[in-house]
């Protein structure tokens, strides 16, 4: 007598159904940041205005989470200077590596560098530079 697909089914099934029975995921632990690197400037999330929002989904049982990005209402670093004081190989760019020399530029490189040359010229540096 040959079994039945479906019997044969249910038993193969049989040992994954115990396993995934058998697994609970451990619940999610959250914790605020302990100590926070110098290089990271921190702001309140009640401060400032949100500028973008989005809710993403979430699995049955999961809670759903908001991810906003907050416009500071101020802001913290150095973010003025003369283009020659960091442009130290008269080249017309400051380069990743001379970019170092000011932290608060060092943190901003990639994101001022929509080019994706490596380097800033003056026109990528609108609003940074003194007269």
């Amino acid at each position: 007598m040959r079994p039945r697909p479906t019997l044969l089914l249910m038993l193969c099934l049989l040992p994954s159904l115990a396993l995934a029975q058998a697994y609970t995921p451990s619940p999610a632990i959250s914790e605020p940041l302990r100590e926070v690197p110098a290089s990271v400037r921190t702001q309140s999330l009640s401060e400032g205005r949100v500028t973008h929002q989005v809710t993403l989904a979430a699995p049955a049982g999961e809670a759903a989470v908001t991810v906003r990005s907050v416009q500071p209402v101020s802001v913290v670093g150095q973010y003025r200077f003369a283009f020659a004081t960091l442009d130290t190989d008269g080249d017309g760019f400051i380069s990743r590596a001379e970019a170092q020399a000011n932290p608060a530029l060092a943190d901003e490189f990639g994101a001022l560098d929509v080019k994706r040359r490596g380097k800033l010229d003056g026109a990528d540096l609108a609003g940074w530079l003194t007269d």
